[in-house]
């Protein structure tokens, strides 16, 4: 691994409601994209907030270039989900804002606007911007600030895939200048983007790696389609649980089970569904690692 621009050690955030983070530890390595994967609820916001001093943590270290994350504000754009765009404000007014605010801020913003096709809208109010229009907004004035390491949170959410395009081939070329990312999604598609995923569940990292390694951790997979007693097939794949993706169901075989017994389990009575095991997906990868994989 490359050296690492921002480290975290045993991370520890509390809430009344209970803890959010216990005990996170994290390399992130300069001139690389880091995907924060996980649920909603698992913790990738708040631990985000944390590297970038927005949220104190209550243990642990958080290193951040050398500094702490509130001395290194100035090195980074922070983009939180929601939290940039105001709605009394023109998108241009937005812009103009915000360049005010970061000693780094540059007219770069007005390529992202043109590749993202918000330009028409610039001078409208932000309060008639729809949610994807927000966050194109939001995107151009983070992603237009010059700065060594990029926090995104959720930036492919409300976004269409033309878009979720765009911004992933924007990622590349900031990799490409020598630029670090990190961004949280539950998007499998965003791991396309990444040179290295780590997974977050129940307030902890709990898988590693780089796409291709993680894959190949990932059991057989097996698919389903039509009309099948799913019942007995849950009895056979990894947490009883086959997931709907829209080309029928997957799941993940147990350990000594092979896609002709499940077939055999599937088809009683006068069923006849389509069987068969199937190469692992991102959306497989993502089910995996937080549905099945982590243990509380």
């Amino acid at each position: 691994m490359s050296d690492s621009i921002l480290t975290v050690r045993d991370l520890v955030k509390d809430f009344d409601e209970g803890a959010v983070l216990e005990g996170v530890d994290l390399d992130v390595a300069e001139n690389e994209t880091t995907v924060l994967m996980g649920p909603n609820g698992a913790g990738k916001t708040i631990l985000l907030a944390c590297m970038a001093g927005g949220l104190f943590p209550d243990e642990g270290e958080i290193d951040v270039l050398g500094e702490t994350p509130s001395a290194a504000r100035s090195k980074l754009s922070f983009l939180i989900q929601g939290g940039l765009g105001l709605p009394m404000l023109t998108g241009r007014e937005n812009v103009d804002f915000y360049s005010e605010l970061h000693p780094a801020a540059t007219d770069g913003w007005t390529d992202i606007v043109d590749r993202m096709n918000l330009d028409d809208d610039l001078d409208r109010p932000v309060e008639d911007y729809s949610g994807g229009m927000v966050r194109k907004l939001e995107l151009a004035i983070s992603l237009s600030v010059d700065v060594p390491l990029y926090l995104l949170d959720e930036p492919t959410a409300e976004l269409d895939l033309t878009t979720i395009d765009q911004l992933h081939s924007i990622l590349e070329s900031k990799k490409d200048e020598g630029k670090t990312v990190v961004m949280t999604s539950h998007t499998p598609l965003d791991v396309e983007v990444a040179d290295r995923v780590v997974f977050v569940q129940y307030g902890r990292a709990v898988a590693e790696g780089d796409p291709q390694a993680l894959l190949d951790e990932v059991p057989e997979v097996v698919r389903v389609v039509g009309t099948a007693d799913f019942e007995a097939i849950s009895e056979h794949v990894r947490g009883g649980r086959l997931f709907d993706t829209g080309d029928g169901r997957r799941g993940f075989l147990q350990n000594g089970t092979d896609v002709d017994e499940l077939r055999e389990v599937a088809t009683r009575g006068d069923r006849q569904p389509e069987v068969e095991l199937a190469e692992a997906s991102y959306t497989d990868l993502f089910n995996y690692y937080t549905r099945i994989a982590p243990e509380k």
